[in-house]
Order: C-alpha cells, then structure tokens, then sequence
C-alpha cells in the first residue's frame, strides 16, 4: 500500500477542486412512465435500462441556463464569489449550437463576470477530465487563479425513440467543479486519455457540422444519436483492463491504492462490467447510474460531486476519474484530493 508522503512527487501536478454543483431539469421521467410512452409491459424499462428515473428537459428549457445553474450550485456551497472565477471552460459534448462556441452562451446565462475568458474543451463523454487537465496546465502557469469547469447536455434532444438499446439510457443534467492551483498537497497523479479510431463509427450524431448538413445532404435522423451497441461494447471491453493498467503505472500505484472510483455513468452493464471484471469493491465505486442515466459529459462530475457530498473524495486518499466515449475514446485522471 502506498503512504501519503510517497504521492507527493514531481510528477503530481498541483490543482484544488475548492467546489462542485449539479443541476437537473425539473421533469423527473420514472421507468414506468416510459413503459406507458412506449407502450411496453410493466417493468420492462427499468429491466432494460437499470434506471429507476431519468430527468428530461422540455423543449424551453435552455442548455446554457442549465449550465449556469450548476456553476451557481458550486459558488453557493462554499460561498464563493462569481467574481473571483476569471475562466470559464465549457465541457459539454452536445453544442448549444453550431456558432458561436458553447462556453459564450453559457458565460452569457451565468452570473460570471461578462467579459472573462471562455472557451469549449470537447471529448464527448470525457470531456470533463480533459478540461480538468487543461485547467491544471493553466494554473500552473499563472494565467489563471481560479476556473470553473462546467459540463451540462440534454440528451434527451437527439434521442432516437424508434433505437431502445440507446434511448433508454440517457438522461439530462448538469455539474461544475471549481478548480483553483491550491497549496500543491493535492493534484493530478496521472492522466491518460486514448483514441481508438476503429470505433469512429460506434456511437455518433452525424449531422450539424460541415460533413452532413443543408448544403452537403442530411435528413433528420442524422440529428439523432446513433450506437451500435455490441461491437461499441466488445471494443471497450477489450480495451479498458490494459489501458488502467497504464493509467495506474503512470501514477506508479495498484488499483488497491484507489480509494474511490469515479466512472462515466455510461450503462448499467458497463458498470457490472467493471464491478466484475476490475473486482472494484462496491463501497469504492460511485454509482448515480439508477437515478440519472448516462448524462454524456455531465455523468463525471455529477458522479465527481456525489462522491464530494458522501465524504468519499477525501484528502491523501487518491480517486480515479474514467470513462470511454465516442470516437473511441478512453480517457482516465488520478486525482490526490
């Protein structure tokens, strides 16, 4: 077993998550509500999906405001000043829009001062580790003191009704992590995110950009989310045990060194899957799978702010964020909180 002071090296790039927040919409859709949308038997919803309940946005509610809401959860509990964040980093993985970026519309919702910088950081699902990591590169340079990473997506927006493997499993929301550089007592042991471009094809929403669009052709399927859920599975599946393997090496620490594991909400046979196939002890893994489906990017740090609020992300004690994604990519962060 490792000892605090072992994991204060050279390698550990400093950086303070001070707070997190989350957001939902206010529409709560249960299993057996889908079962009566979908004109399916009793049960059949949850048995499929392994959600309890989902939360859905209407077709008013705004992804930037959700956003917004989220980066206000965070400055409230630890009553920070919206003056004080002087970045703000957009991890969504669904745009708002094609134009302008994400990260403006939000900074436009929110009570952020109005002319700070702002800007997208977007590896769908993992998108929030890597905007963590380009956070922690920024701070400690100096060109920033305290940033706010907010992630939120309605996935509810691109659901494909007529696909049940992919659309009853998603969710809507929201969450934010302030991050400022800290004392350096606390910081990333190791990142590593891969890209297998084999599974290109796996999971994706064609349209909207310059590759399906008015001018090129597209229809309005090519707006809706596609997964081919078996070869997506097989792929990742064979990929994950040596890809943490060279996560944890990086970090020069075992998976018995991992105090909590922060994983993509991503299903619930991809949460077995890593329950089993990993031997992750349930007490160390945060699951909000049954209550939220997978929000694409928000799924981390909403889980991030669960293990925050259940004093499971605890200083000394290191937490592993991971994730797969669209593209296909994997992506993972050791953090010492």
């Amino acid at each position: 077993m490792f000892k605090d002071n072992e994991l204060l090296n050279k390698n550990l790039v400093p950086i303070k998550i001070i707070s997190t927040g989350t957001a939902l919409p206010p529409d709560r859709i249960e299993a057996a509500d889908l079962d009566k949308k979908l004109n399916k038997p009793a049960g059949y919803t949850l048995k499929r999906s392994g959600i309890l309940y989902r939360y859905h946005a209407d077709h008013h509610l705004k992804q930037a405001d959700l956003a917004a809401a989220a980066i206000n959860d965070a400055l409230t509990r630890c009553n920070i000043s919206a003056e004080s964040i002087d970045l703000l980093i957009s991890a969504c993985a669904l745009p708002v829009q094609a134009l302008p970026y994400t990260a403006a519309h939000i900074l436009k919702a929110s009570t952020l001062s109005k002319t700070i910088a702002n800007f997208d950081v977007n590896t769908s699902c993992v998108s929030f580790i890597s905007a963590l990591q380009v956070a922690a590169g920024l701070l400690n340079t100096g060109a920033y003191k305290r940033i706010a990473i907010v992630s939120a997506d309605l996935a509810s927006r691109g659901l494909n009704w007529q696909d049940e493997e992919s659309s009853l499993i998603f969710g809507d929301g929201a969450a934010c992590a302030i991050v400022e550089k800290g004392d350096g007592c606390s910081g990333i042991l190791a990142c590593l995110l891969e890209t297998h471009t084999n599974g290109i094809d796996f999971c994706e929403i064609s349209g909207g950009g310059s590759r399906r669009n008015i001018k090129t052709g597209m229809d309005e399927n090519d707006c809706l989310f596609h997964m081919q859920g078996k070869p997506l599975f097989r792929l990742a599946s064979a990929l994950i045990e040596p890809y943490l393997a060279r996560l944890l090496n990086q970090a020069n620490l075992t998976l018995s060194d991992i105090a909590t594991v922060i994983p993509h909400q991503a299903s619930h046979l991809s949460l077995e899957h890593m329950r089993k196939r990993l031997t992750i002890p349930n007490e160390s893994i945060i699951d909000i799978y049954r209550f939220r489906g997978n929000q694409v990017a928000a799924s981390i740090p909403s889980a991030l702010h669960e293990a925050v609020i259940t004093n499971r992300f605890n200083p000394g004690k290191p937490a592993m964020l991971i994730g797969t994604a669209a593209g296909l990519t994997l992506g993972g962060m050791i953090l010492l909180p």
